[in-house]
């Protein structure tokens, strides 16, 4: 399914997760791009922080920059200095309107398929690089996970056993670490957005 395809529900859930996740590292923007199933193309499709207003819709050529190399590898990427990875595609940031200088980004997996990549640019919080990765790929998963239960509510699964909200919800509960830290606090936030999203 095309990204243009998405209604309000799944907009919703995009916007609540870079939001969740901007917040989190401190960060100055955070963004989802979906990957156009027929085109290649990537598409800003939520947005929050620097360029939240301009940039939804729109498209960068497959291929484009550390987000275009992250969703043709399936790999997450951490870039602490954006002049010293050659992946990085300066024209393109400049393109947007703000050019970071930290990028992270994991890709979204959808039956073993990279459909689109969660990024986040000039993270401020202070956590070691294997915490902010592993942090980022958890949003990544819920990203993933909870777009794959709105398609199937609207093709009618979703009110199958296997696809129960709240089945849902404690898989991915089941997933978060365990020992108290302040990434908990933010995707238990990120599980309750979910939750009133998905409330019948």
């Amino acid at each position: 399914m095309a990204p243009d395809d998405f209604d309000g529900t799944e907009h919703r859930l995009l916007q609540s997760i870079v939001e969740v996740a901007r917040h989190m590292f401190g960060a100055a923007a955070s963004s989802i791009f979906l990957v156009d199933p027929d085109t290649g193309e990537l598409v800003f499709e939520a947005v929050s922080g620097e360029g939240e207003k301009e940039l939804v819709g729109s498209r960068f050529p497959a291929g484009t920059g550390i987000v275009g190399w992250v969703a043709a590898s399936g790999q997450p990427m951490v870039a602490d200095d954006v002049s010293t990875v050659e992946q990085f595609a300066q024209h393109a940031a400049e393109s947007t309107g703000y050019v970071p200088r930290v990028i992270m980004a994991a890709p979204l997996i959808r039956f073993e398929e990279c459909i689109g990549v969660l990024e986040v640019l000039d993270r401020t919080a202070s956590r070691s690089e294997l915490d902010d990765i592993e942090l980022l790929g958890l949003f990544a998963m819920q990203a993933a996970c909870g777009l794959e239960f709105l398609l199937r509510l609207r093709r009618g699964e979703g009110r199958e056993p296997a696809h129960d909200p709240q089945a849902l919800l404690r898989r991915i509960a089941e997933r978060l670490p365990g020992r108290a830290r302040p990434s908990d606090t933010a995707a238990v936030r990120l599980l309750a957005i979910a939750d009133e999203l998905l409330a019948p």
